[in-house]
């Protein structure tokens, strides 16, 4: 399989194809399937009072969680697996003592103040903050992000979890590859990716 490259296809699909342990860590944001963002209503941000929220579209991919069959691939294919929101589908992947806790510094928005992502390492919990509220962000005059993506994490905090949990050369899978900062934070540090998005537009922003 083609290394630093965007596959426009249902994950499920690509993943059956793969062989086990193919790939060195699982790094993923799959939807939560809360409803949150469903096909009735528009996806406006909530966020800093001093902009505009973005207006993200109509989303119709948040209705519900993956199946567990989706889980039992990325555990399949990678050796060690990180995945944001496991706290919504728990019952899909085994207990672990290693969670990564995202603080947002956020203050009192009506969000959440932190997102947790469930990890197979067996090391201690760790967190890491990263501002992310609207239009405020971490280390706003250096690297600004633009969001593209209702659910986009900062390619600060995948910068972070890739350094402590792989190492320069590592091959690093993103099966719910959304606008791609998996594989941004993937080249920067070093390191391989193989992103799977099912949206063709969001691929063409990822390949951008």
């Amino acid at each position: 399989m083609k290394l630093d490259t965007v596959i426009c296809a249902d994950c499920l699909e690509v993943m059956r194809g793969m062989e086990d342990n193919s790939v060195d860590l699982v790094l993923t944001d799959p939807p939560y399937g809360l409803g949150a963002l469903n096909h009735d209503r528009t996806n406006t941000q909530r966020g800093a009072s001093l902009a505009k929220g973005a207006d993200y579209g109509i989303v119709d991919w948040d209705v519900k969680p993956p199946d567990a069959d989706y889980f039992y691939e990325i555990r399949r294919t990678g050796k060690n697996q990180i995945i944001f929101g496991a706290n919504h589908f728990a019952h899909k992947v085994p207990e672990s003592p290693c969670w990564i806790v995202w603080d947002k510094d956020n203050g009192d928005n009506g969000y959440a103040d932190c997102e947790l992502a469930w990890t197979s390492f067996k090391t201690a919990i760790r967190k890491v903050k990263w501002r992310w509220q609207g239009f405020l962000q971490e280390r706003m005059g250096q690297d600004k992000e633009k969001r593209y993506h209702p659910t986009q994490k900062p390619v600060g905090v995948m910068k972070w979890i890739i350094e402590r949990y792989t190492k320069p050369g590592d091959l690093i899978l993103d099966p719910f590859f959304g606008s791609g900062t998996t594989g941004v934070a993937a080249v920067r540090m070093g390191r391989h990716f193989i992103g799977i998005e099912i949206n063709p537009d969001y691929c063409k922003i990822a390949e951008k």
